[in-house]
């Protein structure tokens, strides 16, 4: 009984990786100048490599006001780490009761928040086998792929930022996945805990 909602509202993120950086704190400022929002993230695996995820309703900013900041001094000295560049859109599944929260509002308190200093994103990719099953059993599947992640979340341990990205990346993944919380362990549990699904 429910009224179909229609929006052509999405937002999209951009995930760049860079090595070479001595001073994650003066790219933040840096890039905080722009009218884009944004997350600087600090690399694990490389002491002077730093994420920049950028958000943006409207694609054409990642194009005509991220891409020509990054070339100028002092952020044209970072390496970029293509292999890593993500990009995907939010989208919704049909069920949700507010698009705009769903498309909009929850993606940016997730990715914005600053007590969940931890990240993992990853694209991904279903399997051909997956997408040749039954409609139901696709569903059984997601479902208990979903009540995982809805556990992590209902307990303030992992939150979710899930983007499609068919036809946007490079390496023709389905999606781009971002795990965001307040303690590492519990975003590389989730992971490994949904890949038993």
């Amino acid at each position: 009984g429910a009224e179909p909602q229609r929006s052509n509202d999405r937002l999209y993120m951009q995930l760049l990786a860079f090595g070479g950086c001595a001073d994650p704190a003066a790219v933040a400022r840096e890039l905080g100048r722009l009218p884009v929002e944004h997350v600087v993230y600090n690399d694990l695996n490389d002491p002077n490599g730093i994420g920049i995820l950028a958000i943006s309703r409207d694609p054409n900013e990642f194009i005509d006001v991220l891409q020509p900041r990054l070339r100028q001094p002092p952020l044209s000295h970072l390496v970029q780490k293509p292999e890593f560049t993500m990009f995907g859109r939010t989208y919704s599944l049909g069920y949700e009761p507010d698009l705009d929260e769903t498309l909009i509002q929850r993606p940016r308190r997730t990715v914005l928040n600053a007590d969940w200093r931890w990240a993992v994103w990853y694209p991904l990719r279903r399997s051909g086998a997956f997408a040749q099953l039954p409609a139901d059993e696709q569903r059984r599947i997601l479902a208990e792929h979903g009540a995982i992640g809805m556990a992590f979340g209902a307990g303030d341990y992992a939150h979710d930022v899930r983007l499609a990205c068919h036809g946007l990346d490079r390496s023709d993944n389905d999606f781009v996945v971002g795990l965001v919380g307040k303690e590492l362990f519990p975003l590389s549990a989730v992971v490994q805990s949904m890949r038993k699904t």
